[in-house]
């Protein structure tokens, strides 16, 4: 998590998902660079189970945004600035096949790491909202 006083980036991880890197990188590969608001719609209508995992982490990536800079994100226009998923543990099983022998099956888990970044400055949203005070104040 770095933290300048422009621009704040905010990470958000999920370990360990019981799902295989290969699909969970199918709709990761969807949202990278795109503005939050554009990709929480894109999730919600997105058929794969892996939408809905992203959509948590993405909530989740925001809620930390504004515990960082103690401001709302809607104001910012956030954008995912990186997403990447990383292949983890397998869990290992064993199926009956024919003539006493047995098939492995494996069960992939993956991890995914997602940042957030605003596209507009701290200060300048700052500046914007003391000129709207100082006019409400006139008026």
């Amino acid at each position: 998590m770095e933290q300048n006083q422009e621009f704040v980036t905010a990470v958000a991880k999920i370990k360990n998902c019981q799902m295989s890197a290969r699909k969970m990188r199918l709709v990761a590969n969807i949202i990278r660079g795109v503005e939050v608001e554009k990709a929480l719609g894109i999730l919600k209508y997105t058929k794969k189970e892996a939408a809905q995992w992203l959509d948590k982490l993405l909530t989740s990536a925001i809620a930390n945004w504004s515990v960082l800079t103690e401001e709302e994100a809607d104001d910012y226009q956030l954008e995912v600035s990186a997403i990447w998923v990383d292949q983890s543990s397998q869990l290992k099983r064993f199926r009956p096949a024919p003539h006493g022998r047995a098939h492995r099956i494996r069960k992939h888990f993956c991890h995914v790491t997602l940042q957030l970044t605003n596209k507009k400055p701290l200060e300048i949203v700052q500046e914007v909202e003391q000129e709207t005070e100082e006019l409400e104040e006139t008026e």
